[in-house]
């Protein structure tokens, strides 16, 4: 389930006022004319240290690392390829997700790939850190500077 591709449909049928969430949530409420981008954040919209409020991840365990590190490099090496993969040639993300996802999801995933290429890059930067963790101090979620 993607959660916004979810959100779309309920504001489709009315049942929220709006939603933040990925791009392709946000392409299909634009497409069916329920909905309007309001705030990009990644291009310069709203306030700047938004940026780093969210950002497609994989989570692991300090465990899985410790334990197999060749696993976790494994997955880092893999993203990194796909990355490279879709610089090269964005409609093989719609060659794999009509495979995977409805024709009208399935379609749209070359040209979000094209828009969101400037920020594929798998690395998670310092800046990044400090940003995430200032939007959970501010949400309540994290308490202090270095922990909950």
């Amino acid at each position: 389930m993607n959660f916004g591709v979810t959100a779309a449909k309920a504001l489709e049928e009315r049942k929220i006022d709006g939603f933040w969430a990925n791009g392709m949530g946000a392409e299909v409420a634009v497409k069916r004319g329920v909905g309007t981008v309001v705030i990009d954040v990644r291009r310069g919209d709203g306030p700047k240290e938004c940026f780093n409020y969210t950002m497609a991840s994989v989570a692991t365990t300090d465990r899985l690392i410790d334990e197999k590190p060749e696993i976790a490099a494994a997955a880092v090496r893999a993203i990194v390829k796909t990355q490279a993969a879709l610089k090269a040639d964005p409609t093989r993300a719609t060659e794999v997700g009509r495979k995977l996802f409805p024709p009208s999801e399935a379609e749209l995933l070359a040209e979000l790939i094209r828009r969101d290429l400037p920020y594929y890059d798998a690395t998670i930067s310092s800046d990044f850190v400090a940003g995430m963790n200032q939007f959970a101090r501010s949400a309540g979620i994290l308490k202090g500077q270095s922990g909950v």
